[in-house]
């Protein structure tokens, strides 16, 4: 029953041509842009610009989709009556959330491999060995079941459905220039500014996509000089259970009475 809520649940979005563009193509977009005005060569040694944006991006299109589809989905779900529905249905709500979490892996693997076609074919930037791909996978994971726990969180916090793309982006950008996406290293922001993203999932999901696609010895433009693989594995972790718990205490079934 999940696995045919997640079959609807990805038919649906897809006969959603705005939802389709906005998810797969604007982020593209952005790296196309930031590596193209940045640069895609490298000199005296250093990684190339466009390939340092390619991996940090990544952490953008898992919190773009996880974060954003989620919480807007079930925004919309609630306002329409949908989840209100569903609760009456032989449906079980796992099911109804199992589906939404289906829709949420394949468009965040499926951004992913979109983002890496651009830097690969685009920026010539070389994949990495098998082992990385190990690391790739966890990460991924622990960054999507986070992202996605709490857009489901946030959901709760959404009065109206039509404005919930522009509440649920604004954390969405504003942690992108804090957490090294759009602006690397780090190092360049301010200290207290540093330590705020490094509260967040965002900036370690970044550095851990880093560590997998960009040489060992870029390390050194990282925050303390290292990966720190144990820190994202840390941190990501204490995000997927604060989640799920603000999930448990703010996830409703109808929409507040007004």
């Amino acid at each position: 029953m999940s696995a045919s809520r997640g079959h609807v649940e990805i038919l649906m979005f897809l006969r959603d041509r705005t939802a389709v563009v906005f998810t797969f193509f604007f982020p593209a977009l952005l790296l196309l842009l930031f590596g193209t005005i940045f640069g895609s060569d490298s000199s005296d040694g250093a990684v190339a610009a466009s390939r340092i944006f390619t991996a940090s991006m990544i952490a953008y299109g898992v919190l773009n989709t996880a974060f954003v589809t989620m919480g807007a989905g079930l925004a919309t779900d609630r306002e329409d009556g949908t989840l209100k529905r569903l609760r009456g249905t032989p449906m079980p709500a796992t099911a109804y959330l199992i589906g939404k979490a289906l829709l949420v892996l394949v468009l965040s693997v499926a951004e992913a491999a979109v983002m890496l076609l651009v830097g690969v074919l685009v920026f010539d930037m070389p994949l990495p060995p098998a082992a990385h791909w190990l690391t790739f996978s966890w990460i991924f994971v622990l960054s999507v079941i986070a992202c996605s726990l709490l857009g489901i969180a946030v959901s709760a916090l959404v009065r109206n459905a039509r404005n919930a793309g522009a509440i649920l982006n604004v954390p969405v950008v504003a942690l992108q220039f804090i957490s090294g996406v759009f602006i690397h290293p780090m190092s360049q922001l301010p200290d207290w500014l540093e330590n705020v993203a490094s509260v967040f999932p965002v900036r370690w999901m970044a550095q851990g996509f880093r560590y997998v696609f960009l040489p060992s010895d870029a390390s050194s433009q990282e925050l303390g000089g290292t990966w720190n693989l144990g820190g994202v594995a840390v941190v990501l972790g204490i995000w997927c259970v604060v989640g799920l718990a603000l999930c448990l205490g703010t996830f409703r079934w109808s929409g507040r009475d007004r």
